[in-house]
């Protein structure tokens, strides 16, 4: 074939790739190929850390709902002679060697849920039957069958020399048609494993000092946190208990319940007018003499807390992978921050933490602080 031949009818010659050009157009669409994957992997990982922030964003801020609603609620229902008795804590629980933090414990006790205050015609203290004033029952507009396996606080008239408080379990309720010899029934014994705070508990000698004591429905709510998922004597799978850490529970009366996880420090902090100047002395810790005392929390610094601060922290179960580098050690953000008398880390370790802080009036202790605009 001539060299004319190897044209086409335009005159030119067949159009197409060398390998060389072809070897050059592969590599770079390579480059191209990953990239893309790198970008998206990238995407995805920092998808992932997002996730994993908006969860423990979610976890803190339901658990602090739950606390603060609680703690206005602290000792609604009950007489002014006993709102000392409505809180307590324990400051920086000890878990145990595997325990990197030591969180605070905050119990509170009021009628939260159904108001119900019944007033005691006569009673023999410890006895599985309370006689009511005639006409309690028609007071409220339960149905007899409410009464059922709810739990109820038996106090003696405040006016009386004893002090004590049994939490008992009713049974049924003894409600005759004519109003007169309504009786609640409990169960045998006192309600188990369910402690007022503060040491209200006992049981009167005097049987005289239950005539006109109040018997009100009384919900025991103690925040904690697990975090070591193995806490002494709890077992796993048994009464709500999960034994995974970080876990943060309500015990209500008795029963554990998981309120939000990712959790990894809780305290708590009180402020109150302690010395009655009729100012607030500043937020203190609870192993902490309020205004500079000699005592550690009497029932009457008690009485003067007027506010609640809770610091509640959350940390991402994995720890971040789409940062590059090591944060500078200023940065808290990777590391857990100082809360309350709790101290904080020493070093970095990638995972992201979520703090919230909230400070909450106990409604009924503070209609003073309203009435005077102190705050």
């Amino acid at each position: 074939m001539s060299r004319s031949q190897t044209k086409n009818a335009s005159g030119s010659k067949p159009k197409g790739f060398t390998l060389l050009e072809l070897l050059i157009g592969s590599a770079i669409m390579l480059i191209v190929v990953v990239a893309a994957l790198m970008v998206y992997s990238k995407s995805s990982q920092i998808s992932v850390d997002q996730q994993q922030y908006s969860e423990i964003q979610n976890d803190v801020r339901s658990a602090m709902y739950m606390i603060m609603r609680d703690t206005r609620m602290a000792g609604a229902g009950l007489p002014v002679q006993y709102q000392m008795y409505s809180i307590s804590a324990v400051d920086n629980e000890n878990q145990g060697t595997a325990a990197l933090v030591q969180p605070d414990r905050l119990k509170i006790m009021g009628n939260i849920e159904y108001p119900l205050i019944l007033t005691i015609q006569s009673y023999q203290g410890g006895a599985t039957n309370v006689t009511l004033a005639d006409y309690s029952f028609e007071q409220y507009p339960y149905p007899d069958s409410f009464y059922q396996n709810m739990y109820v606080l038996v106090i003696p008239n405040p006016s009386a020399g004893c002090v004590a408080g049994e939490v008992r379990i009713v049974s049924t309720v003894t409600h005759p048609a004519g109003g007169t010899g309504e009786m609640l029934n409990f169960s045998p014994g006192l309600a188990p494993n369910v402690t007022p705070p503060g040491g209200l508990s006992g049981t009167c000698a005097d049987s005289s000092n239950y005539t006109g004591g109040l018997v009100m429905l009384v919900n025991i709510d103690e925040y904690w946190l697990d975090v070591t998922g193995s806490y002494t004597g709890l077992t796993p799978g048994t009464n709500g208990y999960l034994g995974i850490p970080g876990v943060f529970y309500v015990t209500k009366n008795g029963v554990n319940i998981p309120v939000a996880q990712n959790i990894e420090n809780f305290q708590v902090q009180f402020n109150g007018d302690f010395d009655g100047s009729g100012q607030l002395n500043g937020f203190c810790n609870w192993d902490q003499a309020p205004n500079g005392s000699s005592e550690i929390w009497t029932v009457e610094q008690v009485a003067a807390i007027r506010q609640v601060k809770v610091f509640l922290l959350g940390r991402t179960a994995n720890a971040f992978v789409s940062v590059s580098g090591t944060p500078p050690g200023t940065i808290a953000a990777y590391m857990r921050p100082a809360m309350a008398n709790s101290p904080a880390a020493t070093t970095n370790d990638m995972h992201r933490r979520f703090l919230l802080q909230s400070t909450s009036n106990i409604r009924n202790m503070s209609l003073n602080l309203y009435n005077e605009d102190q705050r």
